[in-house]
């Protein structure tokens, strides 16, 4: 009788202790395809700021990756005031205390023009659009659109311009909420033009030809001014960004790429960027063509068609670094107790064991058969776990990325108010979870499951077959 048919047999004459390892290696194998599916998982976000909209991608600032970059830059700069990559800190008295005051401008929070270009060149990308933050000014010869019964203590007063590289792109026209009802969109060879609401054309009396004017928040000078090149209207009232009437949809001026950091007299702010897919068929491959590009993709968030939101290195509060980590855990714990079981296992078989010995069989073979035994069931439990795989690895993903989402929300709490900005970020809301299976990872899993086998299984049969065959037959009941 040969190893497999002795491992076959012992299999079959042992079920319950083949039933426990059994279940305990299709455990096993099922944490380590959740991490892994977890690591790559897409996450399905939901927001008006950041959602692609038709065959393209949007790209936006990763908030996660910004609050990394803070801490980074305070390090960098120390103990003492101090400005570097568009971050700033000021220690001030307050209350005879000494308090940091630190904040953050345009410059940290501007989409990088040199990355747009790149994804803008990449084959199959037929268009794109630069859209910029809303950025509040005030205009000096029309009046805004007001609520009387809002509450306007914190209001700045002004009106928001939205400034776009081509406005048939912006997010608001693509959805269909935005719509021309005079004139036209602005396009990419324009300069110093915009367009406004049908609300705020009623109440000035403004046409397409008219010329109206901006100042800073906070000065009456320089003025910069605008023609206007169309007028719009909405289905839905667009989310202002905070209370009071600044923001408010019908006060949203859209205008050329560069007129918001010219009115505002500041340095520009590319919120997104939208690049539209020429080929719908092709909008697979253009992908692959875009994630393959050399960027600082901890930078960014590049949104699909349908909303989901590629985890990429660094995103969403290190993410993949927690699943590499569980990873590693996964693979220390089974090691562990899989030597244990095997050892506990060997233990019980001394007379097995010895009569082997006594007929001949070398050590080396009966630890053979023992390792195929184990690879036998590990062939089954592997098996079932490929097939429970797919839910057991969306709820995991689910539990880890909801546990980061708590966690990010009680980090923003603790530093509420510590970091001032102008800027804005986008509310997401985690809409669903994908956390894809893929064939590289069931291979991986195997080949993992059967490592852990052999190493955990040898480990155990050297504590006993280090022994002479003399003292193992001595050791037989």
């Amino acid at each position: 009788m040969n190893v497999l048919q002795r491992a076959l047999r012992s299999v079959i004459r042992k079920p319950v202790r083949s039933v426990l390892l059994l279940l305990v290696i299709c455990i096993i194998s099922l944490l380590f395809l959740s991490g892994m599916a977890s690591r790559s998982a897409n996450i399905a976000t939901k927001d008006s700021t950041r959602q692609a909209i038709g065959a393209g991608f949007l790209l936006t600032k990763n908030s996660e990756n910004e609050s990394k970059r803070i801490e980074e830059l305070s390090q960098k700069i120390g103990d003492k005031d101090g400005s570097l990559d568009g971050y700033h800190q000021k220690k001030e008295m307050i209350e005879g205390q000494p308090m940091w005051r630190t904040w953050t401008d345009n410059v940290f929070h501007c989409i990088k023009t040199e990355d747009i270009e790149k994804i803008a060149g990449v084959d199959g990308v037929s268009d794109h659009n630069i859209t910029t933050a809303p950025t509040r000014v005030k205009g000096s010869n029309f009046a805004r659109i007001e609520d009387p019964e809002a509450d306007q203590t914190y209001d700045f007063g002004g009106v928001a311009l939205i400034g776009n590289l081509d406005m048939k792109l912006d997010a608001n026209v693509l959805s269909g909420n935005v719509s021309i009802k005079e004139g036209r969109m602005v396009a990419p060879d324009d300069k110093d033009v915009c367009v406004i609401s049908e609300e705020l054309a009623e109440k000035n009396n403004l046409k397409v030809g008219d010329v109206i004017g901006f100042h800073p928040i906070k000065e009456e000078a320089p003025l910069s001014e605008a023609t206007i090149i169309g007028i719009y209207q909405v289905k839905e009232k667009m989310t202002p960004y905070m209370s009071g009437d600044t923001y408010r949809s019908e006060n949203v001026i859209f205008t050329d790429l560069h007129f918001p950091e010219k009115a505002e007299q500041d340095t520009p702010l590319f919120e997104r960027a939208y690049f539209k897919v020429g080929n719908v068929d092709d909008y697979d491959s253009v992908k692959k063509k875009i994630m393959a590009l050399d960027l600082d993709w901890e930078l960014y968030d590049l949104i699909d068609n349908n909303g989901n939101l590629n985890t990429m290195a660094g995103n969403f509060n290190d993410l993949e670094n927690i699943s590499e980590i569980m990873l590693l855990i996964v693979a220390g714990g089974s090691f562990i107790i899989l030597f244990l079981i095997f050892l506990f296992w060997i233990r019980n078989r001394k007379n097995e064991i010895g009569v082997l010995l006594s007929l001949g069989v070398s050590k080396g073979k009966i630890l053979l058969q023992i390792i195929t035994e184990a690879l036998i069931i590990g062939v089954i439990a592997v098996g079932i776990s490929f097939a429970v795989a797919p839910v057991t690895s969306q709820a995991a993903a689910t539990y880890l990325i909801g546990q980061q989402e708590e966690q990010a929300q009680l980090e923003q709490e603790a530093i509420e108010g510590q970091v001032a900005t102008e800027y804005k970020e986008p509310e997401l809301t985690i809409t669903g979870v994908e956390a894809d299976v893929t064939k590289d990872m069931l291979v991986i899993d195997s080949l993992g499951i059967g490592t852990l086998i052999i190493l955990s299984t040898s480990a155990a049969g050297i504590l006993i077959f280090r022994k002479n065959p003399k003292n193992i037959l001595s050791e037989m009941s």
